[in-house]
């Protein structure tokens, strides 16, 4: 039989307490319904629903990758009626089984799901869904079961009497259900509650009424199956999430001096040999080659940094990409379009921005290099800096094949410094600079003796 799968993913999610949607947080980089239909991707399915609503216009384009189709629900009138929405899609599909779940629940385990789906297929039943014991259950629908251990009703915590409040299994969203068998019946659904809102788990009460088993699936941990609905919970999913990617690292290989400090994200790829020490911070789609080693307190986004490459405590690489054998920091700086290549040396407080660097070029302290190029061999000296806006546009600086650029030099944009020139320290460069050439700038040193001596006599008394 045909499968499909609906993700529920209109809602606010009030209890977040933010403008955001619930389904747009990040989780380690990514949105968490992204989370949600990465994992959906690994099971067998001919197509992927996902009901949108609030700030519809963010969440659509997330299910571009996926090949994922939206259907709108407007207004949010609950679960029941974000199914109701999908009916007509469903009823084209023609009969089908139905992974239903919500779009908050990112860590969902993927082969108890496709095992309980196949159970749910051979079942016969019309309706199927995953139950969680906890602990603490509040904030959760409540199992209810008749004296046979039937599942007859879920009640909802805001509509729960004490002694329903007592029950430990509780609903975790993840629904199995055949159509067209139970479309039928949710126009038995109705919004007698305290939410004003048609419960999809009230079509447990209605088929039960009718003598059709509703199955449940018990989880062995619940966890995994728990959606996000407050800033806690987003944030030990965070946590749990976390530690899976740093395990699954560690177990290829990488060195992860402290898992409790690091953070890698989904998006990231190490290759053989990487290490990373306390505090790193690896983000968005940051990929490291062979042997790279990174310090502590340094943040990497969306880098791509070459083989053997050392990044030295308290660096920033944004957008960055490295050849090999670089040596970045400690204390550097690069952002969006810095391209650097082999054997480069970045050190203590230089800056990059859109800078194209060549084999063996060293900048090691103290400079900003924005809107440029400098060829191989080329050296940076300290505290200089390329002068790239005017105060209306931005200009480019090209340096050529082993450049010596003095202390404190300024490079006003654009200029161009042909190959093996020399630029003496204190230098303003406005002009080009031909190559083998010596620029300066700096005005002839005048020395007037005895000046100290007489600055520090004693005033002439009258």
């Amino acid at each position: 039989m045909k499968r499909l799968i609906v993700v529920l993913a209109a809602g606010q999610g009030t209890r977040m307490k933010s403008p955001l949607a619930k389904v747009l947080h990040p989780l380690l980089g990514r949105p968490v319904l992204t989370h949600v239909l990465e994992s959906l991707r690994g099971l067998e399915a001919s197509r992927i629903l996902v009901v949108v609503g609030h700030q519809r216009e963010a969440v659509e384009p997330l299910l571009v990758p996926f090949g994922a189709r939206a259907v709108v629900q407007s207004p949010q009138l609950g679960t029941g009626h974000a199914l109701m929405c999908c009916r007509d899609v469903l009823e084209a599909e023609g009969p089908a089984e139905v992974l239903l779940v919500a779009g908050d629940v990112p860590l969902l385990p993927v082969d108890d799901l496709a095992r309980f789906w196949d159970a749910f297929g051979t079942s016969g039943a019309p309706a199927a869904l995953v139950g969680v014991r906890l602990p603490d259950p509040s904030g959760y629908g409540r199992l209810v079961r008749d004296e046979g251990g039937t599942l007859c009703r879920i009640v909802e915590e805001k509509d729960a009497g004490p002694a329903e409040r007592s029950v430990r299994e509780v609903n975790s969203g993840v629904y199995f259900l055949k159509v067209p068998d139970v479309l039928d019946h949710l126009q038995g659904l109705g919004r007698a509650n305290a939410q004003n809102e048609y419960y999809l788990t009230d079509l447990v009460a209605l088929l039960y009424k009718e003598n059709l088993a509703f199955l449940t699936f018990d989880a062995a941990d619940p966890e995994p199956w728990l959606g996000i609905n407050t800033q806690a919970e987003l944030a030990r999913a965070t946590r749990a999430l976390r530690h899976r990617i740093i395990e699954s690292w560690m177990a290829l290989g990488t060195t992860v001096m402290d898992p409790d400090t690091a953070w890698i994200e989904s998006g990231v790829s190490l290759g053989l040999g990487v290490v990373l020490h306390p505090f790193v911070k690896l983000c968005g789609n940051t990929a490291l080659g062979r042997g790279v080693e990174v310090r502590s307190f340094s943040s990497l986004t969306d880098c791509v940094v070459g083989d053997e490459t050392l990044i030295k405590e308290n660096c920033v690489l944004e957008k960055t990409v490295t050849g090999p054998g670089c040596i970045i920091g400690p204390f550097s700086r690069t952002r969006e379009g810095t391209d650097l290549g082999p054997s480069v040396h970045l050190g203590n407080f230089v800056e990059t921005k859109k800078a194209v660097l060549g084999r063996g070029v060293k900048a090691n302290h103290l400079s900003y290099l924005g809107d440029a190029a400098v060829g191989p061999g080329s050296n940076i000296g300290a505290g200089t800096i390329t002068c790239n806006y005017d105060g209306v546009n931005k200009h480019r600086t090209v340096l050529g094949e082993r450049v010596f650029v003095g202390s404190d030099t300024q490079l006003v944009a654009p200029v161009t410094v042909g190959d093996g020139a020399y630029i003496g320290a204190g230098t303003t460069i406005t002009k080009d600079v031909p190559a083998e050439s010596l620029a300066v700038s700096r005005a002839p040193q005048k020395n007037i003796r005895g000046w100290a001596s007489r600055k520090k006599a004693p005033p002439k008394k009258d």
